[in-house]
Order: C-alpha cells, then sequence, then structure tokens
C-alpha cells in the first residue's frame, strides 16, 4: 500500500484531500505544518508528500529544503493559493517535483500523484518494462525476449529519458541539456543524430516507436 502525508494547515482542505485519497485505496497521514510533517517522517513510512506552501511554524518550501539538504528524494507534489511564476520557480528551486495551484481539483491532483509515484518507481528501480522490453540503467542494456543490445550511455540515456515519460514533448535544447550537459560542446543536431541511431536500432520492435513532433522536438510512445 501507498502511504501518502499531506501537509496543510487548513483543516477543510486537509479532510477534502485526505478523503480523495483515501477512496484511491492510499493511506493517508496529515500534519498541519512542517515541523509536525518531520515527526511524521521520522516515525513512518511515506510514498509521497502533498505539500501547502504557506503554513505557521514552518512552510513548504522551507520543509522541501530540508528534505533535500539531507538526500531524501522524496515525491513531492507542492499545492499552494500563489499562483505567480516566480511562486511556481521558488518551489522547484528548492526541490519540489510538482507544483499545483488552489483551489485544488481531485481528479487532476490524483492524476498527478499516479504519475509521481510511477517516476519514483521507475527511479528507484533504474528499470523500465514495456511489454517484453526491459531498459536496465545499471547494464546500459535493453532486452527482449532474450536479445539483449548494450547501447553507447548517451543513447541510453535518450531513450531512457524518453520512455520515462511517454507521450511527453521534449525539445532537443532539453534534451541536450540534460544529458550532454549545459556546458557541452556539441550542438543540438547531436540529439537528432542520436534519436536517428535509436530508430534504426529498434526498428519494426512492436512496444515503443519515438516521433518526432514538428517545430518542437521528441516523444516516445508507448504502443502496449
Amino acid at each position: 500500500m501507498v502511504h501518502i502525508l499531506v501537509v496543510e494547515d487548513d483543516k477543510n482542505t486537509r479532510r477534502f484531500m485526505k478523503a480523495v485519497l483515501e477512496e484511491e485505496q492510499y493511506i493517508v497521514f496529515t500534519a498541519s505544518n512542517g515541523v509536525e510533517a518531520l515527526d511524521i517522517l521520522d516515525t513512518t513510512h511515506i510514498d509521497l508528500i502533498v505539500l501547502d506552501i504557506m503554513m505557521p511554524k514552518m512552510d513548504g518550501y522551507e520543509l522541501t529544503e530540508i528534505l533535500r539538504s539531507v538526500q531524501n528524494e522524496l515525491p513531492i507534489l507542492m499545492v499552494s493559493a500563489k499562483q505567480l511564476p516566480a511562486d511556481r520557480k521558488k518551489g522547484f528551486q528548492v526541490g519540489t517535483d510538482d507544483f499545483m495551484t488552489k483551489p485544488v481539483d481531485a481528479e487532476e491532483m490524483v492524476l498527478r500523484i499516479k504519475a509521481l509515484l510511477r517516476r519514483a518507481k521507475i527511479t528507484s528501480e533504474r528499470k523500465i518494462m514495456i511489454g517484453n522490453v526491459v531498459l536496465d540503467e545499471d547494464s546500459l542494456s535493453v532486452t527482449r525476449e532474450g536479445e539483449t543490445q548494450v547501447l553507447p550511455q548517451k543513447e541510453f540515456q535518450l531513450l531512457f529519458k524518453l520512455l520515462s515519460y511517454p507521450g511527453k514533448i521534449f525539445t532537443r535544447i532539453q534534451l541536450m541539456d540534460e544529458i550532454w550537459g549545459t556546458e557541452s560542446d556539441s550542438g543540438w543536431e547531436t540529439v537528432t543524430v542520436h534519436v536517428g541511431r535509436l530508430r534504426r536500432r529498434f526498428e519494426g520492435w512492436p512496444e515503443f516507436q519515438i516521433e518526432s513532433v514538428r517545430g518542437l522536438g521528441y516523444k516516445a510512445v508507448k504502443l502496449v
């Protein structure tokens, strides 16, 4: 069972979130501020945090900074009435994984939580499974029905990134920065070359494909 911690100082909002998440069969713990949240985290296994920003004693920004400073990589969905781009930017700078504004749409919150949990599972296991295909980050290998291909590091990282977020469009610049680094002397054309190599390697595989999105970049599509 998945354990979720809701940290929210408004009693009615806290109850609403708890009810919505329990309806989805999650086990829900609640705290009214960051100090209470830390006490719960000290004694309870938590898989994900839904976190308000504006709270007494310790706000959401400070709690996130504390968790990230000790290499706690729990997925955090930050929820706030603050809607300015600067507020969202600060949230991501301190280490949140996702951000949504109030009033909270229950269905959207659940969808975002499911996406964060899926990504956290991929990160912790360092593997992706798509039908008969297994991508193993530790060995840089892609295996299907007994056939194993070991990829060059950049090719593997590119494929792993795209398949970690199926359907999400990544620009060439995004992929370049994340995989080759912002200090790389290579141009974005390098991404195009590597995508071409991946397409040739896995041409005809029925489990996934890499699609070009005209004027934007690339996305991976799961077919099973």
